[in-house]
């Protein structure tokens, strides 16, 4: 079953010192990539100067339980360009007050817009 958790509009960019800060709806996190782990999500509460913004547009927040062509955890997903989605899955979900981080691993797995995921499934139905 998938269920739409979340969705709004987001806004990644970039610091003059490298740091990668994506901004969903009101929830800001910073997007680091320690050398041994990989890319990981961490709560911000700082505000952050913009060098350079990378992309804009909407983003959606799916659970993913028991879809045969799908992993089995939390998947963002964020618009790329028209129709055109970049899915991550979030290992433990997104990071917030009391899970200050979180591994964010890019995948080829898309759910929104996807002809190939049943449509009521994206409604827990």
């Amino acid at each position: 079953m998938i269920t739409l958790r979340k969705s709004g509009s987001y806004k990644l960019i970039e610091t003059k010192h490298n740091t990668k800060v994506l901004y969903l709806d009101n929830d800001t996190f910073a997007w680091v990539e320690p050398v041994t782990i990989g890319e990981i999500l961490v709560v911000s509460y700082k505000v952050h100067k913009t060098d350079c913004v990378l992309s804009i547009g909407d983003y959606c927040l799916y659970d993913v339980d028991d879809e045969p062509s799908l992993s089995d955890q939390p998947h963002l997903e964020l618009e790329a360009g028209k129709d055109c989605w970049q899915g991550y899955l979030l290992l433990t979900g997104l990071p917030d007050q009391h899970k200050l981080r979180g591994r964010i691993i890019p995948t080829r797995e898309v759910i929104t817009g996807n002809p190939l995921v049943r449509e009521e499934s994206q409604y827990g139905l």
